[in-house]
């Protein structure tokens, strides 16, 4: 997929603060979702359909990713 992300609306969470190692998210025109690392904001992107992102945040509210204890 070839995407142009040229003109997206990049944002960060509320939590970052003014932290400079965060991951930021577009809302795409097409109805996907975009993720960048906010060090190399002109570096690659993965784009993600919106069933793609739901599913993702859901496993994050689950706590599906956490780190095995």
């Amino acid at each position: 997929m070839n995407t142009d992300l040229s003109g997206v609306n990049w944002f960060k969470s509320s939590y970052s603060s003014s932290q400079s190692e965060c991951v930021e998210v577009a809302w795409l025109v097409e109805g996907g979702v975009g993720v960048r690392d906010s060090k190399h904001p002109t570096g690659p992107a993965l784009i993600f359909t919106p069933g793609e992102w739901d599913a993702f945040t859901a496993g994050v509210i689950d706590g599906g990713f956490r780190r095995p204890t």
